[in-house]
């Protein structure tokens, strides 16, 4: 199995050699400062007593306080914990907020506990970890498998172990708990923005533009809305167990495919309740091999490692864009440039979440409440500018959009 710490020193080290970076600085960014390990005990409804590893990484906070989600997942590591909490420390670089690193997770399989099972797990990690973590030390948010129901549990946590009512400690909560309006799509919206700079630039005409995107979930699905509304084609779509594509090119209708997905669990363009329909302009696909079909724009919603050195070659796409991350492995990107693939990077593309969530700890530590629009409306020049940023360091040092993201969030993190 990939190394995805491997894969996020990598892509250190090119940025590093490309732009002159001191060893001793790239010494420091190479190991995350803090690692912190648990193992949660939690009694289950039957009585059973048993116990989750947990884990905290700090990576780095010169720039602010320690950022990143929760995930519980059973296939989470500490290795992946540590790239994730070295691509938030890159990630909240690039977009200029006052942030550091830092990533946390659970290996579990949350859809096997019930929902008193999950709080009990929830207020564990919290007990486990509290003293390590605060409103100007490290922060908190949801990422895979967590959400704002499990940001509340934690939030709650902290304020009894604490005594101190602190809802700046965690974002991602509920809007009733302090959370921001807006945070829900915020994601997706990031990633909009800077791909319809993108499309300007390149004179291209959305009602011509084909798009496939990987994953329905929330980022995913509220893409696809944008896109849609915007008048993309959007000619395939995929979840974690259906792939459907159009082979005629007219584009889905992205309301219909949600109102299925909430019915049925699963992505489809038909309602006539049988999986493989034969009765509307769409095909299913093995979900693998989406990524391969004829589109101007893949959008990678899903989870990291998804294009590889054993399907790169069949990629089509002309540009990519990561709103997951990690979904290129490194050792697939140098074939995807030479075919002159444009490919908007994770630490750039999907950083409008962690923008949003800075919005909610800012509104938090001044007690206010924005409203969707101004949190949009703060968002879109935050994005633009910090692709524009990219845009300059890749023309500069001749090199990619990734490597000059690096170097945008490298040149911050030095001053």
């Amino acid at each position: 199995m990939t190394d995805p710490f491997k894969n996020a020193m990598l892509q250190l080290n090119k940025a590093a050699k490309i732009m002159g970076l001191k060893k001793d600085f790239l010494k420091s960014l190479s190991q995350p400062k803090r690692i912190l390990k648990a193992e949660i005990p939690i009694t289950l409804d039957n009585g059973k007593k048993v116990k989750f590893k947990a884990f905290r990484v700090q990576h780095n906070n010169r720039r602010g306080p320690y950022k990143g989600g929760i995930r519980f997942h059973q296939q989470v590591s500490l290795e992946e914990v540590k790239a994730l909490s070295f691509w938030m420390t890159i990630k909240t670089s690039v977009v200029g907020i006052p942030f550091g690193g830092g990533k946390g997770g659970i290996i579990v399989d949350p859809h096997k506990l019930s929902k008193t099972e999950l709080e009990r797990l929830s207020r564990g990690y919290i007990k486990a970890f509290y003293k390590y973590i605060g409103p100007k030390v490290d922060v908190p948010a949801p990422d895979v498998n967590t959400n704002s129901q499990i940001m509340d549990w934690m939030t709650d946590e902290y304020t009894k172990l604490t005594g101190k009512k602190q809802p700046a400690v965690i974002t991602g909560k509920s809007i009733a708990a302090g959370g921001s309006l807006g945070r829900n799509t915020a994601t997706a919206d990031g990633g909009f923005f800077i791909l319809m700079n993108l499309v300007k630039k390149l004179k291209m005409k959305p009602k011509n533009t084909r798009v496939i995107i990987q994953g329905f979930g929330n980022v995913g699905g509220n893409m696809a809305d944008s896109l849609y509304h915007a008048g993309f084609k959007i000619v395939g779509v995929s979840d974690a167990t259906t792939a459907i594509i159009d082979p005629k090119n007219k584009g889905f209708d992205s309301h219909v495919i949600e109102k299925i997905k909430e019915k049925h669990g699963r992505v489809d363009i038909c309602t006539c309740e049988k999986i493989y329909c034969q009765c509307k302009n769409h095909k299913h696909i093995i979900k693998e091999k989406l990524l391969e079909y004829p589109c101007d724009i893949l959008i990678l919603a899903a989870l990291e490692n998804q294009i590889t050195k054993t399907n790169v070659k069949k990629i089509k796409a002309k540009i990519i864009l990561e709103l997951a991350n990690g979904p290129t492995a490194p050792q697939a990107e140098p074939e995807l440039l030479k075919k002159g693939v444009i490919i908007i990077p994770d630490v750039l593309a999907n950083a409008g979440g962690v923008t949003v969530s800075y919005f909610e700890w800012l509104q938090n530590m001044k007690n206010q409440k924005w409203s969707q629009n101004q949190v949009k409306t703060k968002l879109k020049p935050i994005m633009i500018k910090a692709f524009e940023q990219t845009q300059k360091n890749a023309k500069r040092y001749k090199t990619d959009l990734r490597t000059a993201a690096f170097i945008s969030a490298l040149e911050r993190i030095i001053k």
